[in-house]
Formats: structure tokens, sequence, C-alpha cells
């Protein structure tokens, strides 16, 4: 037998799913409003829900609903059919409760009970309402309720956490588990809007509210909790539908994870592992860089590079911080990105140091990431680096700082010597500490241990007694000795640490000032030209490189292959070809990067709203790297630049708009006034030869001839002004059609005797059948519209070719179809994409003609709600097809019109 597979569902499951459909088909549905706070409008949808249930027919009876004097809500509540409540007494108050027993007794269909987490007064049947609910259900009476989600038994904590204010009332999660849930969703604008406005609470409540839970922050953090609880609803019945469907697929949560990365060989394979544990959870992440306070090697600026790309290459988030503590700033990125569980690496090193330092990273991590997750992964001895226990002491300053830390208390021996006759050795002890604190001014922490312990050494062999011997021999001398060393250490250490601080903040200083200049300076910039040079100054003398900036091509989605004219940098093909890659694939490229690093120049792409809008290229003047500092504030640079471009093309988009808006505007006005003016004229001339005797025209003999010349550029002049009025009135979208039931037959008869100079000559093969349904159409419009249509078959087409026209209905008989067919030269090899612009003239079309006939033809079809469709025909020619719908005939309808 084969084996089974791995992907059966879980008999278990299934049953647990199956169990519960049948537990729900004996008992009735539970319906909860939920909110996020009150006075979100959770009874007023409960009791609009229940009036649609009314208005359907259903038995509706409102069991308790609580107003709290809101007038709408009270006015919505007029017209249902009431169960009376019940009186208790309780230590002399008079406390109104819902009868449970009237309402079993009455068995409504669907009954509404208001806030269901409402503890009931002492003396009832059950100490919660939401066992009353229960009660009714089990009824099969249907339930409409509202819940707070703070009052969810699962987020009651959580709540309590962000407001300060307790939960008392509470409602299990299985309860709600078995509901089906609505959100009732307001911003908190708008809620404390309504607060203010007194629909929430009195005045004075209200504003004691708006003090303490009904904060801003409050709210936001609820309607996030409200969200999430409504999504992980949805899932949950998804994943249980999946289980009884069989389909396979994963389950996806409202994790959020963070792995902590830096320098170290380590990074990589956790950043993996944390990939996959977010692919598996169907959750986003965010890999947390905190840049301590002493600067990195290039080695590892070049590592630290890598490992960020590679969180971006794999989706997801970089979040970075300065902290010379590593759990302090990895606690607070992690509470800033609301992180449910931090990826941390477990610690190697067999030796104290590095145990005991291990040992306090995790036991930090873990006390202070309070309610945070934690995984520690173990990393394979691969990625493990072999390093010294000294490294930082030997690596971090260089060598000439250690000869001038030797050559500093190698002199102030050599005077300490000189002044030992007239000072005592305490002093020249102090001398020592006075030149260490001094030292650590300006040197790193190596040098400063070094000076200390050289210093130390030549204070006992030069002064402490007995001189010129290496050893300590009396007690106080050996205190004297141990705590001068103490002292020393932590000084130079203390002060170290400060020097180093301070070079951090002065690196965020220039960082924050070379961003704050660059916004100052295209917060005033007004075109495009203009933002393209401050930007190249800016970048030039920040990063002291050459600039090259290119912008992307809004016609064809690419990048325009000669840089800006403001540009500094003047780049070869190769590096065009770099800078498109960049843009094409939304990723730095070129120099310093893993993609094309034997460009000249480094590349990064403009990215605003998930889309590349150009691209910046810079290439330093020094044969020297982008530091790790350098290359984050370009990067931020880079998106500052990339919002203001972004910003720039929209307005240039809305200006072109509104142009192309006033020129149609003009153009439209300039039609509608040329095609009235030269109506009348026309009118006249058409009158005019049309009423001529035909024993005047006999007179004229030959000279006849011009009278039908006259008569034939009439006609066609009054249809090129029909056009132009047609176009207004459907370009102005102010006009209405006047729908008539119409014979399809007589719309062809009619556009036929329009069209039969025209067609003269040529073979017509109509197809109409005998029963065609009547449409409801504006006839005047569609018969010029089928005129446009033949007219065009017959001015694009050579003489004596056929034309085909066919009416019927389509296989579902929704909709009536018109189709006009030649056998000219067809489609061009762009399909006739524009066929139906307004002016269009296709290359070869004969002279006369303005363009408009197919556009008026477009704008009909689609004003009664049809489409147009044009296709090349097997043979040669092409086809036009209308498709208009469809409406059933009142019998009462008029005769249909007649054309």
């Amino acid at each position: 037998m084969p084996a089974q597979s791995d992907e059966r569902p879980n008999p278990d499951s299934l049953l647990a799913v199956v169990a519960k459909e049948e537990a729900e088909k004996r008992r009735g549905n539970l319906k909860i409003f939920l909110g996020m706070c009150p006075g979100v409008g959770k009874t007023f949808a409960m009791l609009q829900a229940a009036r649609v249930e009314l208005a359907n027919g259903r038995d509706v009876v409102i069991g308790y609903v609580e107003a709290h004097g809101r007038k709408e809500t009270e006015a919505l509540a007029e017209g249902f059919p009431k169960v009376p409540r019940r009186a208790v007494e309780y230590r002399g108050l008079r406390l109104e409760e819902m009868d449970l027993d009237a309402l079993l007794e009455r068995r409504p269909h669907l009954a509404v009970v208001d806030e269901l987490a409402h503890s009931n007064a002492p003396g009832s049947r059950h100490p919660k309402r939401y066992q009353d609910v229960e009660e009714l259900l089990e009824a099969g009476i249907d339930v409409y309720t509202t819940l707070n989600v703070q009052h969810i038994e699962s987020r009651t904590d959580t709540v309590q956490q962000i407001t300060g204010a307790p939960v008392q009332e509470t409602v299990p999660d299985q309860f709600v588990d078995l509901a089906e849930v609505e959100v009732i969703d307001l911003s908190s604008e708008d809620l404390l809007k309504r607060l203010s406005e007194g629909k929430v609470y009195i005045p004075d409540r209200a504003r004691a509210a708006a003090l303490h839970f009904f904060r801003e922050g409050n709210l936001r953090a609820l309607r996030e909790i409200v969200l999430r609880l409504a999504a992980e609803k949805a899932g949950k019945d998804v994943h249980e539908y999946m289980q009884l469907m069989h389909i396979l697929g994963p389950w996806k949560t409202g994790h959020r994870l963070m792995v902590a990365v830096s320098a170290s060989p380590f990074s990589e394979p956790l950043i993996r592992w944390t990939r996959r544990l977010a692919d598996s959870l169907g959750s986003p992440w965010v890999a947390a860089y905190i840049e301590p306070t002493h600067p990195l090697s290039a080695a590892e600026e070049t590592r630290l590079g890598n490992h960020l790309d590679l969180v971006r290459r794999l989706g997801g988030e970089v979040a970075t911080a300065t902290d010379d503590d590593l759990v302090r700033g990895l606690v607070r990125v992690a509470r800033q990105h609301n992180v449910t569980q931090i990826v941390f690496g477990k610690p190697g090193g067999s030796g104290f140091r590095d145990w005991f330092r291990s040992r306090s990273l995790l036991h930090r991590l873990a006390r202070e990431s309070g309610e945070i997750d934690l995984h520690i992964v173990r990393v394979d001895e691969e990625a493990k680096p072999s390093r010294s226990p000294l490294r930082w002491r030997v690596t971090e300053s260089p060598g000439s700082s250690y000869g001038i830390a030797a050559a500093v208390v190698a002199g102030l021996s050599f005077l300490n010597l000189a002044l030992h006759h007239w000072l005592g050795s305490r002093s020249i002890g102090l001398i020592y500490l006075l030149a260490i604190a001094f030292l650590a001014l300006f040197v790193g922490r190596g040098p400063v241990l070094f000076a200390a312990v050289l210093s130390a050494v030549l204070w006992d062999f030069f002064f402490l007694s007995p001189r010129f011997t290496l050893g300590v021999f009396e007690l106080e001398n050996g205190i004297m000795v141990s705590t001068y060393l103490v002292v020393a250490l932590v000084l130079g250490q203390f002060i170290a640490r400060n020097r180093a601080q301070e070079k951090a903040e002065r690196r965020r200083e220039q960082r924050v000032t070379a961003l704050y200049l660059l916004t100052q300076e295209l917060s005033s910039a007004t075109t495009m030209d203009d933002i393209v040079s401050r930007v190249v100054q800016h970048i030039g003398r920040t990063f002291h490189a050459e600039v090259a900036f290119f912008l992307a091509n809004p016609m064809e989605e690419s990048l325009y292959s000669v840089p800006h004219w403001a540009s500094t940098y003047r780049v070869s093909e190769r590096e065009v070809a770099v800078a498109a890659w960049a843009f094409e694939n939304v990723r730095p490229s070129g120099r310093f990067t893993d993609n094309l690093p034997l460009s000249q120049g480094h590349y990064v792409p403009l990215v605003s709203s998930g889309k590349a809008v150009g691209v910046l290229g810079v290439r330093l003047f020094e044969e020297r790297n982008l530091t790790f500092d350098q290359r984050t504030l370009l990067q931020a640079c880079a998106n500052q630049i990339a919002l203001v471009v972004d910003r720039q093309n929209l307005c240039e988009v809305a200006e072109h708009s509104r142009l192309a808006a006033e020129s149609e505007r003009l153009s439209q006005t300039l039609l509608n006034s040329i095609s009235h003016e030269m109506r009348t004229p026309l009118a006249v001339i058409t009158a005019a030869v049309s009423s001529l005797p035909e024993e005047s025209r006999k007179k004229l003999g030959a000279e006849a001839v011009y009278l039908e010349e006259i008569a034939s550029a009439s006609t066609r002049m009054n249809r090129l002004v029909e056009n132009l009025l047609d176009m207004a009135r459907l370009s102005s979208g102010h006009f209405k059609l006047k729908r008539e039931w119409c014979d399809g037959k007589d719309l062809v008869d009619a556009a036929l005797r329009d069209t039969e100079k025209d067609l003269k000559g040529r073979e017509l093969q109509l197809r109409v059948p005998s029963e065609l349904p009547l449409v409801r159409i504006d006839f005047p419009l569609v018969q010029q519209a089928l005129t446009n249509l033949l007219l065009n078959a017959a001015m694009h087409t050579p003489p004596g070719s056929p034309v085909d026209l066919t009416i019927e209905t389509d296989a579902t008989r929704e909709r009536m179809v018109i189709r006009v067919g030649d056998r000219g030269p067809g489609l061009g090899p762009d399909g006739g994409g524009h066929l139906f612009d307004k002016f269009y003239r296709g290359s070869g079309a004969p002279p006369g003609g303005t363009g408009l006939g197919l556009s008026i033809v477009k704008g009909v079809v689609e004003a009664h709600g049809g489409k147009i469709e044009v296709a090349n025909r097997p043979g040669g020619g092409a086809v036009f097809s209308l498709f208009l719908p469809l409406e059933r005939v009142p019998e009462a309808a008029a005769s249909p019109k007649v054309g």
C-alpha cells in the first residue's frame, strides 16, 4: 500500500470543526458589534441591522438597549417590539435588568441585547449578561449584541497596560469565537470630535474622559487591537474552513519579529533564520542595528553593509539606532516598532570573559524585554570569527597612540625624578594620575590602559621604597598602588567612553545637519531643474564627490539615458547601464556594492511610494570607500530627494491636466460657437437648392450639375456641423438621453436612408432577423452613430467593395449587437488603439472629414451603458460591433419609435 500523505487533514481537527458546525446548527446565531471603546456607534449600528431584519419580515424584539441619552439611538429604537425590563431592588436602589424568562417565553426570531459584558444585579439567574445570551442561543434564538474590546478576557491586561484603567467585566474568548463579529470602526479624530460635541458623555464627564481614557494615543492603540482581533477571528474562520475542505495553506498571525544584527559574521545566518520564521508565521520582520559609540573598521563596515543589503533583499525592514548599551538599544527599537518577538544570537566563546558577558547580555535582555518573547538561536561554528579577547584594545587605536602614551609617561617620569627631592611619592602618584586623565582626552582606551599600567610600574620602581626595585613590600604601598591602578583605569575608561560618545554625537549631528540643510534647500525649489541643481550641489559638497542625477521617463517607465544637465559627473555608456540596473531592480549598484562593483560610481535608486522616480550617482574625488555613516546618510538623502521629485512630478501632472482641461474647454466652446454659426447659412443654402423648380433646372442645362455639387457639399457640411454639435454635447457631460422604445429594423432603415448616396455602387449584405426585441435608446443619437459607422466603411474602403450590416441579440439575450463590417485594409499594427480618439485620422485616410465620427460613436454607445469593439476580419477588412443593453419591455410600452 502506498504510504499515507503527511498532508492529510488531522482527524481530531476535522472532528472538532464538524462538532462545532453541528452545535451551531442547533443553537441560535450570535452577532457581536465590536468597537474599540464607548461612543463609536455600536448600538446604533446594531439597531440599524435589526431594523433591516424587521423589514424583511423577521420577528425582532428588543430585550435590552441602553441609549445613554443619545437622541439618534432613541429615535432608531422606536417602532421595535420590546420586552419590559425586570425591576430588581438592591441595597435600597431600584435596578432594571433584562427579563430573560419573558424573552424566552416570547421566543422571537431575533433578540437585541445591548452591553454583552454587563454584570447582572445580585439575585439574577446568571451573574453575567453573556450567560443570559448563552441561554437564549441554546433556545434557538438569534441574538444581536454589542461589546467593547477591553472586555474580551485575553485583551484585558493589554488594555489596562495601555490606558491604566482597570477592567472589571470580562467575556471569555471562547464565547466570542462562536460569534460573527462586525467591527464598528471609527478614527480617533472622529471619536474625539463626537466626544467634544457631547455625543458620547455629558460635557463635564467628556472633558475628564478626554484627559484620561480617551487620549488620542490610547484610542489609536485600542483601534489597532480591535482590528487585529477581527483579523485573527477571520483567520480562524478561514483556517477551520481550510481544515474542513482539506485546503492547504499557511496560518498567518499578527506577530512582528526583530533580529539583532551587527558587523559580526554571526548576523547573516541569523537574518536568514528570521526570514524563515517570518515566512512560517506570515508576519513582517525588522532588522535592528545598534550603532556603537566607537567607529567600525573598513572590513566591519563592508560586512555590515552586506548584512543590511541582505535584509532589504529578503523583504525586511532596517531600523538603526545609536546606543552604547546593546540591550537598552534593542529593547527601545523593539518597543518603537511594536515587536512581539526578538531573535538574538547565542553568544559563543569559551573564556571566562565571554561566558560572563553572554550571561549578562541574555539575562538583561530577558529581564528588560518584558512581554516581548525571545528566540536565542545557535550559530554554526563555521560562522564564528576567531578573535583575541584583547582585540579591541589592540586594534581600536593606531600604534602611534601607544607611542604617544609611552612617551608621555616616560617624559613625566624624568620630570618626577627631578622633582622627587621636593615632592613625596604620593604627590608623584597624583601627578601620574592627572597625566592619565589628560591622556584619555586624546587617545583611545588601549593606550590609556597601557599608560596606566606603565605609570604604575614606573611609580613603584622609581619612587616607592625600596626604590629601584620592582615589587611591593609594604602594605601601605600595596594599597596605594592598587588604588592608583584602579582609579587610573576607571578614570581613563570613563573619559575615553565620553570621548567616544562625543564623537558619535558629532557624527549624528553631521547627519542631521546635512539632512536639514537638504530639506531646507529643497523646500524652496519650484521646478524640477531647480530641484536637481540644488541636489547636485548639496550632495557634491557633503560627500566631496561628482554627482549624476538621472530622472525617470514617465511615458515609458524607464530611465532617461542621459543624466540631467545640472549633473557634474559625466558618465560613460557603461555607467548609464549600471544606473539603469539600479532603477529597474530598485537596489543600489556600482562601487561599494555587490552589484556591478567594478563601476566607477555608486548609484542609489530614488524610491517613492514603492516605485523608482530616478537614480542618484556619486563618484568620490579621492580613492576612498564610503563609510557606513556616509552610506546611511546618502540613503537618507536619497529617500528625501525621492519624495520631493515625486511631489514635483505630481504637481507637473496636475498642471498638465489643468492646462489640458482648459484647452479642452476652450476648444469645445469654439466648436460649439462655430457649429451654431455655420448651421444657419447651411440651412439657407440647402433650402434654396432643394426649392429650385424643375423648369429652372432644365434651363441651366449642363450647368445644373453645379446644383448637385452644391447640394452634396451642403449635405457634407451639414453632417460635419451635426458631428461637431454631437461631440460638444457628449463632451459637456450635461446632456440627458431621451430614451424611447424603438425597433432595431427602423434604426437600420433610417441609417441606410442617410447613407444611400454614399453606399451607392457597393454590395450591401444586410442580416436582420425577423423577430428582434425592442430596445430603449435615444433614437436620433444611435441613428447618427450607426450612420457614422456606415460612412466610415464607405470612406476608408476601395470603391465597389462590399459592406456588411448585421443586427442581432447576443447569446444571453441581454444585449443587442449591431455589426458593421468592410473589406478594406483593416486595422493597423496598433490594433486601432487610437481610432476612437477625437480628431484622430489614420495614415492614408482620404481628404475630408474631421476625425470625430468614431469618437461620437463611442460616446453615444457608452452613454447608453454599452460598449464598442473593433477587430480585423478573416480575409481582410475590419468589423465594428456595438453592444447596447436590452431592458425588459413593459406590457404597456408605447409603440416603438419609427425613423
